[in-house]
């Protein structure tokens, strides 16, 4: 049966809850932040050697940026992490991108692409799957509501018009945004995002309601595909 390391089996001078009460959480490192989370380790490992393999889970972006686009199934392939670990950063990060979006009140207006850009970005920029948003718009370009239309290996070819119209003409929406994320970071647009966007496009002149823009997220970077908004 595995021991599970405390905080307080730690040299005092190594306990993140001490130097937080004495210092403030602002002189804590990530990994310290971390460790008061999982609060305990494993017989192989303390819990900031848990902390630290946490931080480098994600390959392609070490740090806190890479956990934030984790799933459940994620924290649980580091030893010492199981389900209720797990459900607590999942909860962790999540908290944390409400945080991000807290200045976008109901009576924001969402006029530019940089706009939208920094409503997604937290979220998108670092998921490790690909998924597309749709968000609908009233007159004034305040929010009404918004979707996730498809999550997983998306081909931007398959997207359909009609859901995104449907969703769309429910919520009463005047114009929508589309939004997905490129998991490479490499925000260029390739042949089957600009025929969607057109397909998409064309089919909201049909029906009423405008694209405005297709927003592709990168790794802290974004591109515009329509550009086409009210100033």
């Amino acid at each position: 049966m595995k021991k599970h390391l405390t905080m307080k089996e730690l040299p005092v001078t190594e306990r993140p809850y001490e130097k937080c009460e004495k210092n403030g959480a602002g002189t804590l490192s990530d990994a310290e932040l971390l460790a008061i989370i999982l609060k305990t380790g494993t017989r192989g490992d303390k819990v900031m050697d848990l902390a630290v393999q946490l931080l480098n889970l994600n390959p392609s972006c070490p740090g806190l940026e890479g956990i934030m686009g984790l799933e459940l199934a994620d924290f649980q392939k580091i030893r010492g992490i199981g389900r209720v670990k797990a459900v607590q950063l999942a909860a962790v990060c999540e908290l944390s991108r409400r945080m991000s979006r807290i200045q976008f009140s109901e009576s924001y207006a969402f006029t530019t692409p940089q706009s939208i850009a920094d409503y997604y970005m937290a979220y998108m920029c670092r998921l490790g799957h690909e998924e597309v948003h749709v968000m609908m718009l009233d007159t004034k370009q305040h929010m009404i509501s918004e979707c996730l239309l498809t999550k997983g290996t998306v081909n931007a070819s398959l997207i359909a018009p009609r859901e995104i119209f449907i969703q769309a003409l429910k919520a009463g929406a005047v114009s929508i945004v589309l939004v997905h994320n490129h998991p490479s970071g490499d925000d260029t647009p390739s042949r089957e995002d600009l025929a969607a966007t057109e397909k998409v496009r064309s089919a909201g002149e049909l029906i009423g309601i405008r694209l405005i823009d297709h927003i592709i997220i990168g790794s802290g970077h974004f591109t515009s595909l329509c550009g086409s908004w009210n100033h």
